[in-house]
This record gives structure tokens, sequence and C-alpha cells, in this order.
């Protein structure tokens, strides 16, 4: 048998006490709710990274430091006044030489206590440390060479080639002689007039006659 629920016909102020005591609770606890989830502290690393970042460093990073780069390399590139002038060389060309000793100079060469070979080199190499070739041509001097190969002094020499030009144009149209029968009449004479010098050095002048340099 059901238990009949009774029904109610007339207010009952307990039960409307009671009503009225949850509607209120309901509200109050979604007040509290909304407020813990208003006030609960964010994330301790994000605001600390939100503090220490102004406004300078809201832009990405790699844009800063493609700007810090491209910054630097327009402070270091000079500009186009700036820029040393660089001076253009004059052009030359290598001529094979063959140097030797003159026939009067042998005996003080093997005299003298060094390999005459070693003093016909130096003899060359001090001869064109300064000289520049002349584009009026000078004949070979007549003068008698020594016999003694093994002293020769083979090398190639740099010459200004519009003056080398020119010597041809005067002396060699056909281009048939060798770029040294052109130029052996400055060159020989400035070394052996070396060659004494180093002799002179060495102790060994009162055997040859001092030349003097052409």
């Amino acid at each position: 048998m059901r238990k009949k629920i009774p029904t109610v016909t007339r207010p009952d102020p307990a039960y409307a006490a009671s009503l009225r005591q949850d509607f209120e609770d309901v509200p109050k606890r979604a007040e509290s709710e909304r407020a813990v989830i208003a006030f609960e502290p964010s994330d301790p690393k994000v605001e600390t990274a939100e503090r220490t970042q102004g406004p300078e460093h809201s832009a990405p990073p790699f844009l800063t430091q493609q700007t810090s780069v491209k910054s630097g390399s327009e402070i270091a590139t000079p500009s186009a006044a700036q820029r040393p002038q660089t001076r253009s060389l004059p052009a030359t060309r290598k001529v094979d030489i063959r140097v030797n000793a003159l026939e009067r100079q042998e005996e003080a060469l093997i005299d003298c206590g060094v390999d005459p070979a070693h003093v016909i080199r130096a003899a060359l190499r001090r001869a064109v440390k300064d000289w520049q070739l002349d584009p009026h041509f000078v004949a070979p001097s007549e003068e008698p060479r020594s016999r003694i190969t093994e002293w020769r002094a083979r090398t190639s020499l740099a010459v200004d080639t519009a003056a080398l030009a020119t010597l041809l144009r005067a002396h060699d149209p056909l281009d048939v002689l060798s770029k040294w029968a052109l130029i052996r009449g400055q060159v020989e004479p400035r070394v052996w007039a070396e060659i004494d010098a180093i002799l002179f050095e060495l102790g060994h002048e009162q055997k040859l006659p001092r030349t003097t340099r052409a």
C-alpha cells in the first residue's frame, strides 16, 4: 500500500523559511566561486617574464638580431670616397737574360774566396734592383766575356712593355731577334760594374781596373 503524500492547502511558515534559506545559499556560493576565479594568481613564470620584458623586447628575437647585424654592417662598410685609391702599376713583360763576367775579371773571381757564380748572381741582383728599361737602344759592348759557362747567371727580368715596344719598332720591326739582344747593352755594363764593386769589397780590387757604371 502506497503512502499518501500530504497536500499543502495553506501557507506553511516553516517550509517557506527552509526554501528561502536554500535559495540564498546558491547565489552566495556562486559569488564566492567567481571571486576565487577572479583573484586566482596566474603562472609566476609568465608574470615574471611580462614584468621583465619592456616595450623594446616585444619584437621577435630573430628580427632584433637581423636589425643589429644590418646596423653593424652599415657602420663598418666604408663609403666609396673613404676607400684607399690603389695606384695602377705599368704593364711589364718578362725577358730571359744570360749574364757572365768579363774575361779580365776571371783571375780575381777565382782568387776572391767566394764561388764566382755566387758573385755574378749577387752582382746581377744589385744591378737590376732599381733599373728601368730605357726606350733608347744601347748597342752591346764589345768587351770579351768569360768563356766559363758555369759562372753564367740565367734569370727572367720584368721590363716595361711600352719601352720594349718602342725598341721593337725601332730596331726589330719584324720581331726576329731575341728580346735579350735589345736590352743587354743596358744591363750587362751594370752587372760588370757590380762585379768590380763586390771584388773591391772582398779585397781584390788591385787585380783589376775599376769600371764605371753605365
